[in-house]
């Protein structure tokens, strides 16, 4: 991959910031979402979240498949919590599930299997994917 700016989870933040007239900020950090604390630290740092809109109070979540499916290699890597990597991802999206709309924001959340997906990559029909973005702005 060319790096983090063409991967499908920047496609998609792109096309939300085109859908929604003004560029949301990547990798934002609130101090109030935070990781699990490593033994010998009080305070965890605080988690990202893939794009935030602070003009429309959105947090937008790109989940690609390890939030849903395992993945041998990294899942097994023992972390601060003391539990695998597929684990703690599970219990750090659970957390933003939860605290986000608990913080007056909106939790959007845009699993990458929404688009059409060819060898790992979204296939990038603009005009496909940008539907699938409005319809997931749109929300219930």
């Amino acid at each position: 991959m060319a790096g983090r700016s063409h991967s499908d989870e920047h496609y998609v933040l792109d096309l939300c910031d085109e859908v929604l007239g003004v560029a949301g900020h990547r990798q934002a950090r609130f101090d109030w979402l935070r990781g699990d604390a490593p033994r010998n630290r009080t305070r965890g740092v605080p988690l990202p979240v893939d794009g935030y809109w602070e003009v429309l109070g959105l947090v937008v979540e790109f989940q690609e498949e390890q939030h849903s499916q395992p993945n041998r290699f990294f899942d097994r890597r023992e972390t601060v919590s003391g539990v695998g990597r597929g684990e703690q991802r599970r219990i750090y999206d659970a957390r933003k599930r939860t605290l986000i709309p608990e913080h007056g924001l909106r939790l959007i959340v845009i699993e990458k299997s929404a688009f059409e997906v060819r060898s790992k990559r979204i296939v990038r029909d603009r005009a496909s994917d940008i539907s699938v973005v409005r319809e997931h702005l749109a929300g219930p």
